[in-house]
């Protein structure tokens, strides 16, 4: 079960929100006090990717998962605005129109940083944060220089979903090693056309997206979120264990796990330890009503 909501974002921009599975019947913040949930991917993801964490959530949370502006089915304007403005707005919109605040927010790479943001402006929509695999410090213009190259070498179209799941898991330069959740990760954000397999996103919007990020610490930011904050961080994923650490202690209510064997895509490369370690944390904020 899929069940998409449209919801309106920044500047009118619709965005596609989807349940993948039935909520509890009393609602989240009513009955036992489960809170609503948010779940924001990163760059280049979609709301699918969180679809067996939104389910395996569903019958204690009500549990919606954002596809973000230029990602999925929502909009993607070509002179639509990028910023990090913009995607926090988004996801403001979006806990008001779908009534889950005070909600908790799970987001990965770009959508944590989305999440903590918006824990920082509105703390009164944020009941909790789980940080999975972003990092607070600035990554610099070599880094958006690489992801400008990547994107030239994908060689697209793909003649079939099988090559994407290829390419992407094993012949990719830029992957450390294979890994098979890495191309089915990928061949999820590809959607058939006349010439075959190519992604539902623009990758020049990605870059303007990342470009807005990229050159700045967001330390400060991290320092205002007043909710309990999970940091995720897969243990050869992008975000290593010393910064992780600094972030727990800057965030004023800050908590540590890491997830061994999975690399950034923690929620797919390892699905049982990921919800083993955020799963306490969501029911926590449950029992105790924080």
């Amino acid at each position: 079960m899929a069940r998409r909501i449209d919801v309106t974002g920044a500047d009118g921009v619709r965005l596609a929100a989807w349940e993948f599975g039935d909520p509890p019947e009393d609602g989240p913040g009513e009955g036992d006090g489960s809170p609503g949930v948010l779940l924001l991917h990163g760059l280049m993801g979609r709301a699918s990717h969180w679809a067996a964490t939104a389910r395996r959530l569903s019958g204690r949370y009500r549990a919606v998962a954002l596809d973000q502006r230029g990602h999925g089915r929502s909009d993607k304007p070509s002179e639509g605005a990028y910023t990090r403005e913009a995607y926090v707005d988004d996801a403001e919109a979006a806990l008001e129109q779908l009534g889950l605040a005070p909600a908790v927010l799970v987001g990965h790479a770009m959508g944590a940083l989305t999440a903590w943001q918006l824990a920082a402006k509105r703390p009164d929509l944020v009941r909790g944060l789980v940080v999975c695999d972003m990092r607070a410090s600035a990554l610099g213009a070599a880094s958006q220089r690489e992801w400008a190259e990547w994107f030239k070498a994908w060689p697209v179209p793909f003649a079939t979903l099988a090559d994407v799941r290829k390419w992407f898991g094993e012949d990719d330069p830029w992957a450390e090693r294979p890994n098979p959740a890495r191309g089915e990760f990928y061949a999820e954000v590809m959607a058939e056309a006349s010439d075959g397999w190519r992604p539902v996103f623009e990758p020049e919007q990605m870059l303007r997206s990342r470009e807005t990020w990229v050159y700045d610490a967001h330390w400060e930011e991290l320092a205002q979120v007043r909710c309990p904050t999970l940091v995720v961080r897969g243990l050869d994923g992008e975000l290593g264990r010393a910064e992780a650490q600094e972030m727990v202690r800057v965030l004023p209510r800050g908590r540590y796990a890491e997830v061994p064997d999975a690399g950034h895509l923690v929620h797919y490369d390892q699905p049982e330890a990921w919800r083993a370690a955020v799963e306490p944390f969501l029911d926590g904020l449950r029992d105790t009503g924080t």
